[in-house]
This record gives C-alpha cells, sequence and structure tokens, in this order.
C-alpha cells in the first residue's frame, strides 16, 4: 500500500473496528494506520461493539454490517441512541442499496463496500475524521 502524504492529516485519531472477520479488521487497520489513525481497540461481534465504544470513546467506528449478536445497523442504532455525535462508516460487502440507505438513515456518516481500494477507503475515513459535525469528538 502506498503511504498517504501525512502532511495534509490535521491530527491523528482514534478507531474502533468491529468486524467479525480478523482478515477484513487487518486490512482496514492497515488503511486506518496509513492515514495517521490509531487502532485502540476491535470487537468481533456488535455487542462487543457496543461496550468497547463507549468504553474506549473512539474518534470513529468502523462497523460491519453482517455479524453476531448484534447485526451492525442494530450496533449504530444502540450507539447513535446514547451519541447522537458518533462518526460510524459502515465498511461492508453487503453493498445492497437498501442497506446503505438503512445504515445512513441511523446515522452512519459513510459507508464503504468491499471489497474497496485502500485510497478510497482513507479517503472516506479522512473525510469523516475532518467533519466534526457539531460535536465534541
Amino acid at each position: 500500500m502506498e503511504q498517504l502524504n501525512t502532511d495534509t492529516i490535521k491530527q491523528a485519531f482514534t478507531c474502533l473496528i468491529a468486524d467479525d472477520s480478523e482478515f477484513a479488521r487487518k486490512n482496514i487497520a492497515k488503511v486506518v494506520s496509513m492515514v495517521g489513525g490509531k487502532i485502540i481497540g476491535e470487537a468481533k461481534n456488535g455487542a462487543e461493539a457496543v461496550d468497547l465504544y463507549f468504553k474506549l470513546n473512539p474518534d470513529i467506528l468502523l462497523l460491519d454490517i453482517t455479524m453476531p449478536q448484534l447485526d451492525g445497523i442494530a450496533t449504530l442504532a444502540k450507539i447513535m441512541e446514547k451519541d447522537k455525535d458518533a462518526r460510524i462508516i459502515i465498511v461492508s460487502s453487503t453493498g445492497h442499496k437498501e442497506m446503505v440507505w438503512k445504515a445512513m438513515c441511523t446515522g452512519a456518516k459513510h459507508f464503504i463496500t468491499k471489497p474497496y481500494r485502500p485510497d478510497y477507503a482513507s479517503m472516506i475515513i479522512m473525510d469523516v475524521v475532518e467533519k466534526k459535525d457539531g460535536g465534541s469528538k
């Protein structure tokens, strides 16, 4: 993967990754690191993602849709219930228009469809990181 110009990155950010696939978590973690982010936690299911989100308070959450215990949409809804300013990006191979629409209506800030190009994923991540949405994060 090509290293991005880190001069354009305003500040480091923290990231939580939630995906039941270790392979998928490692791949998106490389992209986050490439743009100056720090992975502060990884969740293997939706319930774990909710717990870690509120324990670790990451700047962004990268969230898969298809996971055990709580799917990504239910996880997203639980987090948004308590943190309206949460910056969550759905990262999923379930790229159907209906799921994208449902995720965006529930509060997701963006959607990355697997498989993705690292440069495209990094552009979306940085766009969401740089938008404060009026929140304190």
